[in-house]
């Protein structure tokens, strides 16, 4: 089924040598992804899912708040993987009270980020989970993360982009959260996991009704009104669903 992928070393996968951030000593934090993100995160419980904790950035952080060009210019791509987004959060809660939809199952949680659904995954008894993400620190941050929900053994982690791939298509099932935020991204992953729908798989999304999602594809499994970070989202409650192909 899912192919096992070390944890560590996840560097020798990819090259996390950046250029200098602000502030003295944030260069040496940059070249060591889990040192940065120790550096600008806390543990905290997830607040729709409690049971699970991740290293989220504070509000106060400027970790988001630089603008997409500085962040680009610094070799940092925006960091997703510090925040509990809250479709994310939906589809965690959904899977922690439905263990049975991934149970002894092999599933894929596809632009992990910080792994909040991949752990709730395998807390609710998935056999093995893949965690796949392009961004290089999300991959530390998902290690990290699983390391202190206790679930490291059961989740394998991934840079692959995984859009087509044979390894999608050996998993019983894909769980996808928060990623219908661009037009061609959402074009694309909608496509594909209507293709691995028809194909037998089981796909779950979790969403809380972002500009891109398919709605005429879906329908809704659960509702959830959801805390969030008013700096990210506008609304410190987010209605947010969780969400299988028609």
């Amino acid at each position: 089924m899912i192919r096992t992928l070390a944890l560590c070393p996840i560097s020798a996968r990819a090259n996390h040598t950046l250029p200098n951030l602000d502030g003295a000593g944030t260069m040496s934090l940059a070249r060591d992804p889990l040192a940065f993100i120790r550096a600008h995160t806390r543990l905290r419980p997830v607040p729709h899912a409690p049971e699970i904790v991740l290293h989220v950035a504070d509000e106060a952080t400027d970790l988001w708040q630089k603008t997409e060009d500085e962040l680009q210019a610094i070799g940092l791509p925006p960091p997703f993987w510090a925040f509990a987004w809250a479709g994310g959060q939906a589809l965690a809660r959904y899977l922690l009270d439905h263990p049975e939809t991934v149970a002894g199952r092999t599933v894929i949680d596809f632009a992990s980020g910080s792994g909040l659904v991949a752990i709730a995954a395998a807390r609710a008894g998935a056999a093995r989970v893949l965690a796949s993400d392009l961004d290089a620190f999300a991959l530390h941050a998902i290690a990290l993360n699983a390391a202190a929900n206790g679930v490291a053994d059961r989740i394998a982690i991934t840079g692959e982009n995984l859009i087509g791939s044979a390894t999608a298509r050996d998993a019983d099932g894909v769980l996808a959260a928060d990623v219908f935020y661009e037009r061609d991204l959402g074009q694309a992953v909608g496509d594909w996991l209507a293709g691995l729908h028809a194909a037998g798989r089981t796909i779950f999304i979790g969403d809380p009704g972002r500009a891109y999602l398919p709605k005429d594809r879906l329908v809704p499994r659960a509702t959830y009104q959801v805390p969030v970070t008013r700096d990210l989202e506008d609304a410190e409650i987010k209605t947010s669903c969780v969400w299988t192909f028609r």
